[in-house]
């Protein structure tokens, strides 16, 4: 066994075994709370740039199911406390060590994942190295996700038929979307037009759709300012749902402004709360940025709030027929307890607007 370390920005190291690809890498490491759900987690595009650290203490032990997979794998690094390598479910294709080498993510197990999360919500977000020295170099310093955007983004048009008779098409703008927001979509008779992240909205409404989805991506939001024009130049021209780095690129795009938390909400178990309700959902969540509601007074009202620290999760424009949420509902944390809302963008589509 090849030993491998985890080396943060503020000097610590811990040593491992590598159960991964053989190669080193840096990233923005964060963590993620989820107890089952790791193939969803290695291939949500959102995770483009980062290491991601598994809190739970076992991981790959119902092996590796091709059919879960949510999209192209993007993570920089993998750290967990221990790896199942004799796999145990009758969907199972493999194990999660062989899966890791032929995607090339560097992953490092044996280390104390407790310990690590303890520091990443202490500290913050920090970059970080899996590496097979454990001498710091400046490189781990000076690393930045930048543009993830691009990376994971589509680069041609794909058509998905409306399942059973069409209602309606939705144009989806991918930042990185995850496969099930298509699945939600098809199910409900939208035929989907998944778009790569750079197309205008010239070229958006050119397809002539009934409502527009801005998916889920990594990164900054502020770091897409052409995109950001794109969303505005929609705002008003037709729906609008957007989902994780959608829903921040139309709070940008409708003037308001995003702040980075310090060490994010990543997992399957986020509580959110209903801003003028008496409803707490648990609810999929995967980023490190969040809008921040009150740069949107008198554009904009809040719909849901994260429960743990009080950030926005969800915000609705009345007369604009827009609205977007935070949190993943196409992810089933609840287990569908808010897939509720892609019927309410099936409902503005068909000509209901925001109370």
């Amino acid at each position: 066994m090849k030993k491998a370390y985890l080396i943060l920005e503020n000097g610590e190291v811990f040593e491992g075994i590598s159960v991964g690809a053989d190669v080193e890498s840096v990233g923005e490491i964060v963590f993620t709370t989820g107890t089952v759900g790791y193939l969803e987690t290695l291939t949500d595009p959102s995770y483009a740039g980062q290491t991601v650290v598994q809190t739970f203490p076992m991981i790959g032990n119902y092996g590796v199911i091709s059919e879960d997979f949510e999209g192209k794998s993007a993570v920089r690094g993998y750290v967990v406390r221990e790896i199942c390598d004799a796999p145990s479910n009758f969907r199972s294709e493999g194990d999660l060590s062989s899966f890791l080498k032929e995607q090339g993510i560097p992953c490092i197990c044996g280390v104390d994942t407790r310990r690590i999360t303890k520091i990443i919500r202490d500290c913050g977000v920090m970059n970080a190295k899996i590496s097979f020295s454990p001498d710091f170099d400046d490189g781990i310093k000076s690393y930045s996700v930048g543009d993830a955007v691009s990376e994971v983004t589509t680069s041609s048009t794909k058509v998905y038929p409306a399942e059973g008779d069409k209602k309606y098409t939705v144009a989806l703008v991918d930042y990185g979307a995850k496969g099930n927001i298509i699945n939600c979509l098809r199910k409900r008779g939208c035929e989907v037009v998944e778009i790569g992240a750079d197309s205008t909205a010239e070229e958006i409404l050119a397809l002539s759709p009934d409502g527009v989805m801005l998916s889920n991506g990594p990164g900054d939001p502020k770091v897409n300012p052409a995109r950001i024009e794109t969303v505005a130049n929609l705002i008003g021209k037709i729906p609008i749902f957007g989902i994780c780095l959608g829903h921040q690129l139309l709070a940008l795009a409708m003037g308001g402004d995003t702040e980075k938390l310090k060490f994010g909400h990543r997992g399957a178990n986020q509580p959110v709360k209903e801003t003028d309700g008496a409803r707490t959902f648990i609810t999929s969540q995967n980023h490190g940025y969040a809008v921040i509601k009150d740069s949107l007074k008198g554009v904009g009202r809040e719909s849901f709030y994260n429960a743990n620290d009080g950030s926005s999760e969800g915000m609705d424009y009345p007369g604009k027929r827009c609205f977007s949420v935070q949190f993943h509902p196409e992810a089933n944390a609840g287990p569908r307890d808010t897939e509720f809302l892609f019927d309410k963008f099936i409902g503005i589509m068909g000509g209901d607007d925001l109370a």
